[in-house]
């Protein structure tokens, strides 16, 4: 099977079942008031998205995972990127539930969450290592050594799937970005002519690209936890199949800034006892109480994001 060829049937019909999906979906979430609850302290615009359909991720979830299976069979170790992605996204659809059920922001504990993510990451590197014995060598000679390999693997995993989580706070933005990192991996995937990852790239793309269409602003529906962990999934799962994690420092440096910011956020509240570093964290809503507007800020951070993955390509 040609690259031309896998790369319609992957990712226009993944791009097609996302579509037709959330036209079924979205409707059915806001008969059943499955909406979004907006933090009271948050920027006064968002108020307005209070009660807009969300766990819309569950859309992308279908569509990936579905393809994924089908492809699965010529291409075997697709089975380590369906097992990270569904199980990031039950986890992300444990906790989108609690949250709708209980109809406040908190989902479930910080600390059960991780350990939750965990035992899904320590599965793919059981896989990874294990089963299909893909090896610990990356472009970092040091990280051969089977220990820091998986130490720096598991940070890659939870990393970036918190990444894209923390991102996911504008109409738009989350999905974009994570479109635009994808599309990097899979050209650079076509370029190395590795099949079974411009299949697992071109999904992904392809059902983040339908679902977009639903999230641009005025978002109709927010994917949740179950779209951001599982898009979080399948970037950190082909960053490490191919063996380029540290690009991601290059090509997902808006979600990487958007966690530092988060994190320098709690820092720095601590150690002043209560003073603020940014107006309000993650950056993008810094950015927005600042006086950007919520479309401007999305157009940049893709535009940042695209920038960077072209730049990303050159140097491969």
């Amino acid at each position: 099977m040609n690259i031309p060829l896998i790369l319609l049937l992957s990712g226009g019909i993944s791009f097609v079942i996302t579509v037709i999906l959330s036209l079924v979906i979205i409707p059915y979430l806001r008969k059943l008031k499955i909406g979004q609850v907006v933090r009271s302290d948050g920027p006064e615009e968002h108020l307005k998205k209070t009660g807009t359909p969300t766990m819309g991720g569950i859309m992308m979830l279908i569509a990936m995972i579905g393809i994924l299976i089908i492809f699965a069979f010529k291409y075997p170790v697709l089975i380590l990127p369906i097992t990270l992605i569904l199980g990031y996204g039950i986890v992300g659809f444990i906790d989108d539930r609690k949250k709708l059920v209980e109809k406040s922001s908190d989902g479930i504990s910080a600390k059960m969450k991780m350990i939750l993510l965990f035992v899904f990451s320590v599965a793919f590197l059981a896989l990874y290592m294990g089963f299909y014995d893909w090896g610990t060598g990356t472009n970092i000679p040091f990280l051969d050594w089977t220990g820091v390999f998986v130490v720096f693997t598991m940070l890659v995993m939870l990393g970036t799937s918190n990444a894209i989580n923390l991102t996911d706070g504008l109409d738009g933005l989350a999905s974009g970005v994570s479109a635009i990192i994808m599309t990097f991996f899979t050209a650079v995937a076509i370029k190395r002519g590795d099949t079974a990852m411009v299949v697992l790239g071109a999904t992904t793309v392809g059902a983040t690209l339908g679902f977009l269409i639903f999230n641009v602003k005025p978002a109709k529906v927010f994917m949740g936890d179950t779209g951001s962990l599982a898009l979080g999934a399948a970037i950190a799962a082909i960053a490490i199949l191919m063996k380029m994690p540290m690009y991601l420092l290059i090509v997902a440096l808006i979600p990487v800034v958007e966690t530092l910011s988060s994190a320098l956020q709690v820092i720095y509240f601590k150690a002043t006892k209560g003073k603020r570093l940014f107006k309000m964290a993650p950056l993008h809503h810094h950015l927005e109480l600042s006086g950007f507007k919520e479309t401007t800020i999305v157009i940049m951070f893709w535009g940042i994001t695209a920038v960077l993955s072209l730049l990303g390509f050159i140097l491969v």
